[in-house]
């Protein structure tokens, strides 16, 4: 019986997310699953659901706060506040799409991986296009070819695209992980996903 991928939705922006990238390749490759990097935009998910940020929110923000602190020493991620938070990183997931659609899913993965730490680690400004090339050219990709392929039309239609299917298929937050058709919110949900991969259905 030929096993299903793990589709994972996350955010750029999302620190959960985040956090859930470093962990969800090694799941993949445990399970002998293929994982489905997905990224979208909260902001149309939270206007569906009604959600804000977590900043924005009296008491949750600066919980979350130290949270991230807290699940940085826990997993051992490198993690830094970064500058301007929360912010709008487009160009990162416009990238990806890119370079998936040019059959580069390693180096999309690769540049996933590298913008994530570029924002959460090492406090570069992710929401300018010129510092999300700079880090697209340190994964070995085209400067000038990423920022014309970022800033086209064709790019911002297919986040938008890709988001609203995110939201029609169920999806509402990062990181938000499908096995099998079945459904997790959150970081904390990653054992449940492995327990689920090994055992099956529950409950």
């Amino acid at each position: 019986m030929t096993k299903g991928p793990i589709e994972f939705y996350f955010e750029f922006g999302s620190p959960y997310g985040y956090f859930a990238a470093q962990e969800i390749d090694a799941l993949g490759a445990e399970f002998d699953r293929e994982v489905l990097w997905k990224p979208f935009m909260l902001g149309p998910a939270f206007k569906t659901t009604g959600s804000r940020p977590f900043m924005e929110v009296p008491l949750k923000g600066p919980y979350c706060v130290k949270d991230w602190e807290r699940m940085s020493a826990y997993t051992g991620t490198p993690w830094q506040m970064p500058e301007k938070f929360p912010a709008a990183i487009l160009a990162a997931p416009r990238g990806f799409y890119w370079l998936k659609d040019q059959g580069k899913t390693l180096s999309a993965h690769k540049f996933a991986k590298a913008a994530y730490k570029a924002y959460f680690a090492d406090a570069r400004p992710m929401w300018e296009v010129e510092e999300t090339a700079d880090v697209a050219a340190e994964c070995g990709i085209d400067r000038e070819e990423f920022i014309k392929a970022v800033t086209s039309s064709e790019a911002k239609q297919r986040l938008i695209e890709e988001g609203q299917a995110a939201i029609d298929s169920g999806v509402f937050g990062s990181p938000f992980i499908r096995v099998d058709g079945e459904d997790f919110w959150g970081w904390d949900r990653l054992p449940m996903v492995r327990d689920w991969l090994k055992t099956g259905k529950w409950g």
